[in-house]
């Protein structure tokens, strides 16, 4: 099986040193690990854009908890987008959701153009809507270049046969990037039965904060990377 390439979620600057010199092939941005990732600092950035070559895309969200937004709340992620652009990132994640747990076509549709052309991630907000493959058409008509998922599931192991249907599904008009409880436990087997071509983990080990160099060669191992 050919070799996938790995994505991990970093919620501080020096979990992001520790991935950009381990070899990761995509960091993720984040600030607030305790509510699942929210829009990292302006500072933060611009010290990880500084310091790291490996591609950085960012995260937006302005809150933890649910992915409905206000008005304001809904302005502040364009405006933090139009910023990060300046700045030089490679890409951004972000997911909106309607009251019942819908794709919210029209905001995603709006934070899509003001991103353009830089490549965007849904994250795992995809995972609370109610029909996930109908909603990976929905996500793939809007312009998404990357799904992060763990398959509907409470993580990507739980979720491996959904992960293998939307893989198959897709076909390719959108990278199923598994995530979600990826460990280097677990990653050979999740890549075996998905075949995707992105992986996703934070490399925390141990209940820690900070990803772990070690943890994140062994989840190359797993994945046939040299």
């Amino acid at each position: 099986m050919k070799p996938a390439q790995l994505e991990i979620a970093c919620f501080d600057l020096e979990s992001a040193l520790i991935a950009h010199q381990a070899g990761a092939h995509r960091i993720e941005m984040c600030d607030n690990l305790s509510e699942g990732g929210t829009t990292p600092s302006w500072e933060t950035m611009l010290e990880a854009k500084e310091r790291i070559s490996t591609e950085l895309f960012v995260m937006i969200r302005p809150r933890g908890g649910d992915f409905c937004y206000s008005d304001e709340e809904f302005e502040q992620m364009k405006n933090d987008i139009v910023a990060f652009k300046r700045l030089g990132v490679q890409g951004f994640v972000f997911g909106i959701l309607l009251p019942d747990n819908s794709i919210d076509k029209e905001r995603n549709k709006d934070l899509l153009e003001f991103a353009y052309p830089f490549p965007c991630t849904f994250h795992r907000a995809f995972d609370r809507t109610n029909e996930p493959l109908a909603s990976l058409e929905t996500l793939i008509e809007l312009g998404f270049s990357t799904l992060l998922s763990s398959g509907a599931a409470a993580n990507a192991v739980e979720g491996i046969d959904i992960l293998r249907s939307m893989v198959q599904q897709a076909e390719g008009r959108i990278c199923i990037m598994p995530g979600g409880g990826v460990r280097s436990s677990n990653i050979a087997q999740l890549h075996a039965a998905c075949g995707a071509s992105f992986y996703h983990s934070s490399a925390i080990v141990d209940a820690g904060l900070i990803a772990n160099a070690e943890e994140i060669g062994l989840l190359k191992k797993g994945l046939g990377i040299v």
